[in-house]
């Protein structure tokens, strides 16, 4: 279902941004809320966030230069964030998630001009973890990009707690135990930032963390929308969840962008997740977790555009 049209330029993008249209899709009886760029050539990217992210300052960027290049992009919010349905709000819950990346994929299938078999998905941080399962979960699709995932594991959590001072961790349990108990009673979620200084109760306090709205909201625009919070509660399933593991079982063609210096998603678990799928392709390029959306956009957005010529262009081209 179609509602509007935007065609306003963004300023961090080189070129003005195509025309896209807003669209709803169900989920569990819920609306999600997504951007759809009509491309001309039948493939369709399925685009999401990073954990509590929303779908503008998120793909905004990169739907942008994939749209310009001919392929259809469909970028979704999370039910409970942003545009989409979903209450209380601001609880993430991974079941939630991947049962939302299903619906999408399922929706995108179905848009005008798309090719059922040219569909990829494409997800950074928390969203690219989440990439390696729903990947696994649909061996039909034609591709897959997880730039700079987050595949969980002690590693991964071991190194992002570095940066946080251990009282303050503890803080941040303890809330997200309130929180679950205050939700089984129907109480409003305890929300906390999604990130901070060390010593601050938020989600992450690596260096990377100073680099979130210079990557994802650099003038400010999506300051009204996109809730920089997350109910303490969905703390509690990061420490357990690893889709890291699902990397085994992914069929489909599938690329990972590795920044060398990321201190919120551990470089080498993301590399070791993409040794373990068959003909996995790791690109790995300097600087921190936000360097896709900064000083290397243009090396990042080189080699998803490669990589997707290769994967979803005709098959008779190929």
């Amino acid at each position: 279902m179609t509602h509007s049209t935007d065609t306003t330029p963004h300023p961090a993008s080189p070129a003005p941004r195509p025309s896209r249209q807003a669209v709803r899709f169900g989920a569990a009886g819920q609306q999600l809320a997504a951007w759809h760029y009509p491309g001309v050539d039948g493939s369709c990217v399925v685009m999401a966030g990073g954990f509590a992210v929303t779908k503008e300052p998120a793909t905004d960027l990169f739907a942008a230069r994939l749209n310009a290049a001919g392929h259809g992009v469909l970028a979704f919010d999370y039910r409970r964030l942003g545009g989409s349905d979903g209450t209380p709000r601001q609880i993430v819950r991974v079941r939630e998630q991947l049962a939302d990346w299903q619906t999408a994929l399922e929706h995108a299938a179905t848009l005008p001009g798309v090719d059922p078999a040219r569909i990829a998905a494409w997800g950074f941080s928390a969203s690219g973890g989440h990439v390696f399962p729903v990947a696994a979960g649909n061996p039909r699709l034609a591709a897959a990009i997880a730039q700079t995932p987050n595949v969980g594991g002690f590693a991964v959590g071991r190194a992002a707690m570095r940066y946080q001072k251990p009282g303050a961790a503890v803080r941040l349990m303890t809330r997200g135990i309130r929180d679950a108990i205050g939700g089984l009673f129907g109480r409003a979620p305890l929300l906390v930032p999604l990130v901070g200084e060390p010593g601050d109760v938020v989600l992450l306090t690596t260096p990377d963390a100073a680099d979130t709205n210079r990557a994802l909201d650099p003038d400010g625009r999506h300051a009204e929308d996109w809730l920089q919070k997350v109910a303490a509660r969905s703390v509690l399933r990061l420490a357990t969840y690893r889709p890291g593991r699902a990397a085994r079982r992914v069929r489909c063609p599938l690329l990972l962008i590795v920044c060398d210096e990321d201190k919120s998603a551990y470089p080498p678990a993301a590399i070791a997740a993409a040794r373990r799928a068959p003909g996995a392709e790791v690109v790995r390029l300097p600087g921190g977790h936000y360097a896709p959306f900064l000083a290397s956009h243009e090396q990042a957005v080189a080699a998803e555009l490669d990589f997707l010529d290769r994967h979803l262009r005709p098959f008779r081209e190929r």
